[in-house]
């Protein structure tokens, strides 16, 4: 067996063609979709993922604020410049880029975010509404593993389905997501002990934990569905500067029924679940203002 590898680019840029064409829709309307975007430090995979955002934004028809700060700003000055996006009725998303210097605390920034302008969906408000399956912006990156899913046709409803990684960003939203649409979820990680137990019968088996080709064909049931989060550039060996997921996509895709591949997989479609949340956002403002 060899793994259908799921087109992540491919996707992607279906997803995004239509929601170009709503914010066309809305910009004829006079509301045109507006995500703000603040990056402190010059963190350079940050800048990267900025100026990946930027324009994806630009693309779709989406207007960006970028906002530079440098590393040593007072917090005061990024709270302040958050306060006066929240009261913009112009601006519909506001994204702070993570990690923050250690000057500020990430969960108060994450906090001043209003709740209607949350488009990374990490507001603790969205995050309770999400564990509840009530309406929420969904974090982009477990948003985008759903699209996929549902591109695919994957049945989710019985499913067993196995998360290894518990983080705010990805893992523990990925299990909530999982949950309310029927799977039946194990969140693994690093105190789990036995996680082959747990791996080889996963019908859904989501990898994001950040170490380069951790999960390997002999942990996947055959036939799963093996999505590959991580992203990590490899510092030593013949591969090294290469870019790699999770998985090792090798072996696993000799066992798996569907895999994701990185580059190409699970990344397009965070910054296209971004671009969505910004639209919706832009929605909701033109309804509540008559247009």
């Amino acid at each position: 067996m060899t793994a259908r590898i799921i087109d992540g680019n491919a996707l992607s840029a279906r997803v995004r063609g239509e929601i170009a064409e709503r914010a066309a829709a809305l910009s004829a309307r006079g509301v045109q979709p507006c995500l703000a975007v603040i990056l402190v430090g010059e963190n350079p995979a940050s800048a990267v993922y900025v100026r990946n955002k930027v324009a994806a934004c630009e693309k779709a028809g989406i207007r960006s604020l970028r906002l530079d700060y440098p590393a040593d700003v007072a917090p005061a000055v990024v709270m302040t410049k958050l306060a006066e996006l929240n009261a913009d009725p112009a601006v519909h998303g506001i994204l702070v880029q993570l990690p923050l210097p250690p000057q500020f605390d990430e969960a108060a920034v994450l906090e001043a975010i209003s709740v209607s302008k949350d488009v990374d969906g990490f507001h603790a408000e969205n995050v309770g509404r999400l564990s509840q399956n009530q309406e929420a912006f969904l974090p982009c990156t477990p948003h985008g593993v759903m699209k996929m899913f549902e591109a695919e046709g994957v049945p989710l409803a019985g499913a067993e389905a196995v998360v290894i990684g518990r983080s705010n960003i990805v893992g523990k939203p990925m299990a909530m997501l999982l949950t309310n649409a029927g799977a039946t979820v194990t969140v693994c990680h690093s105190k789990t002990r036995d996680l082959l137990f747990h791996t080889r019968r996963a019908d859904i088996l989501v990898a994001a934990i950040g170490k380069p080709r951790f999960v390997t064909g002999d942990m996947i049931k055959p036939g799963a569905t093996v999505i590959d989060v991580g992203i990590n550039r490899l510092q030593s060996g013949p591969d090294a500067g290469k870019l790699c997921g999770d998985v090792d996509f090798d072996s696993a895709r000799e066992v798996a029924g569907l895999i994701t591949p990185v580059p190409g997989g699970v990344g397009p479609m965070t910054i296209t679940m971004l671009l969505e949340n910004t639209v919706i956002s832009a929605g909701r403002a033109a309804s509540a203002a008559g247009k």
